[in-house]
């Protein structure tokens, strides 16, 4: 299989400090609908996502639980797996930082760099969030009326003024070859905000930045200085290429990356440090880093100390794992932010899955199973097809686009299309007249082949309960889009079974 064959899609590794919450998952859920929709088109796809596993705020969260910090990361990353597991999340890998292949890899991108010349030791005066692992200037800090300083991002932790010799990295040679690589390549960010945001940043001129920590026990040791370790972010960056085999040459099956998908809040590591890095190191750039927007709660920030919580078991646990990907995808772009509440989970799920989509298969099934025994029939092509055939095209624009979301609502415009449908053909009439037979088995087959293409365009947001609607119609397994047009479904038995979004009863909260 050729390199232009394959997908090689990564997220953010996430942050071993604490259990996964609702803002990891609906980056996981994207991705794999990407990853879902990729190995639908053909394509074979390698995606990564892991966990970073050192740093100060790790230690500090080991230490708060009375553990080691190997024991902590282990509990924690099985928290992640058994999470992603539940959500469906069709991984090829799942990389720790503390792992030996990393470790390699990490060091000896360090030392291509300083091959480059572009590390030097200097000594760092400044003020550092332990809740981003970052270093802050004051303009990126808020100062509150007693003078002292916090992070927009952490306002509960303090900001730490720190003093300690470290190796630096030259960023500043490489503001004006990020310029030429958003002039050339635009892709590199998307969606096109994220990009005017990180040129803005270049254009101000960039400052050489600290890539090691002094006398912090935790982390990878520094080639050739055991009084360092690497910095926690340069460390992180690299587990995209340390996860496809970086430096053995076997890398490059799959780099570059097609994607690397992450927040809105790192990606200024993502696009300005991570590309300096590879640049330095003389490596190839990755194809494009989408970064997604935030999830809210009711227009408020997810907080257990304010007291906005939606726990991710509680999600899960609601309506399911298929219809929390549903609905975090539907409700949040996957190109901006989004807000969700229970109410709102509520009623997208029994509006749009349990009415919408599964009433509109139970209702096809009965009436095929009532009218002609349970055997789909052989009819001609009706307006639904049509309709059909005009939604795939507009929901391929939109996946290929990277706007998920959009994808999601044509699917819906289909789902309600046949709805319409079916109250326009009034089966249950059509069967009364002998005369209108050959109508009535249009109607079916348009609304059986409607319901395969609608398991198509669900499949890589909701896999399980989309592979069940299409063996409901007698298919396996769930056609690509253009399978899903073509393919005959004359003559094959259905299935009605139970409803495929049962009706739950459930207190707002």
């Amino acid at each position: 299989m050729t390199r232009t064959d394959r997908y090689y899609i990564t997220t953010a590794i996430d942050y071993a400090n604490g259990p996964p919450h609702l803002g990891h998952a609906v980056e996981k859920i994207g991705a794999d609908v990407m990853a879902r929709y990729q190995r639908r088109k053909g394509k074979d796809v390698h995606f990564v996502i892991g966990m970073d596993e050192h740093g100060q705020k790790v230690l500090q969260s080991a230490q708060a639980a009375a553990m080691n910090p190997q024991d902590w990361v282990d509990t924690i990353a099985q928290e992640f797996l058994q999470a992603w597991e539940l959500l469906g999340i069709s991984h090829d890998d799942f990389i720790r930082t503390t792992e030996a292949r990393h470790h390699r890899g990490v060091q000896e991108l360090i030392r291509r760099i300083a091959a480059r010349g572009d590390l030097y030791l200097g000594t760092y005066a400044g003020y550092y969030c332990v809740g981003c692992e970052g270093y802050k200037t004051k303009d990126e800090l808020s100062e509150g009326e007693d003078g002292t300083f916090s992070c927009p991002v952490h306002p509960d932790l303090d900001i730490q003024w720190m003093e300690e010799e470290n190796w630096f990295f030259r960023l500043s040679a490489y503001a004006e070859p990020l310029l030429r690589l958003l002039d050339e390549r635009p892709e590199f960010v998307l969606p096109d905000i994220r990009r005017n945001e990180i040129r803005n940043v270049l254009e101000g001129g960039l400052a050489d930045i600290s890539v090691s920590r002094a006398r912090l026990p935790w982390g990878i040791p520094w080639p050739e200085d055991a009084r360092h370790i690497v910095y926690v972010w340069l460390d992180a960056l690299t587990n995209y290429i340390t996860a496809v085999g970086f430096p053995d040459e076997s890398y490059l099956d799959y780099w570059p990356a097609d994607v690397h998908v992450i927040g809105k809040d790192i990606t200024r590591f993502h696009c300005i440090y991570w590309p300096a890095f590879l640049m330095s190191a003389g490596l190839e750039l990755p194809r494009t880093v989408w970064a997604h927007g935030f999830v809210t709660y009711g227009g408020r920030k997810l907080s257990k100390s304010a007291g906005v919580t939606f726990e991710l078991p509680e999600a899960i646990q609601r309506h399911g794992p298929e219809a929390l990907r549903y609905y975090l995808l539907r409700e949040v772009p996957w190109n901006g932010d989004g807000d969700i509440t229970r109410e709102k989970f509520d009623e997208r799920y029994t509006t749009e899955l349990a009415n919408d989509l599964g009433n509109l298969a139970s209702r096809t099934l009965a009436m095929i199973r009532k009218y002609r025994g349970g055997t789909i029939p052989l009819g001609e092509p009706r307006s639904l097809d049509q309709a059909a055939v005009d939604t795939v095209e507009r929901y391929l624009e939109a996946m290929d686009a990277g706007l998920l979301h959009q994808g999601i609502a044509a699917a819906l415009e289909l789902t309600s299309l046949a709805n319409v449908f079916v109250e326009e053909q009034a089966p249950w009439t059509l069967a009364k007249d002998e005369k209108k037979s050959p109508e009535l088995d249009a109607a079916l087959a348009s609304l059986a082949r409607a319901l395969l293409v609608l398991a198509t365009l669900f499949e890589p947001i909701m896999p399980e309960k989309m592979t069940e609607l299409a063996s409901r119609l007698g298919v396996k397994e769930v056609p690509t889009l253009r399978e899903a047009l073509d393919l005959e479904l004359a003559g094959r038995g259905v299935v009605q079974g139970s409803p495929l979004f049962p009706r739950a009863d459930l207190k707002a909260g």
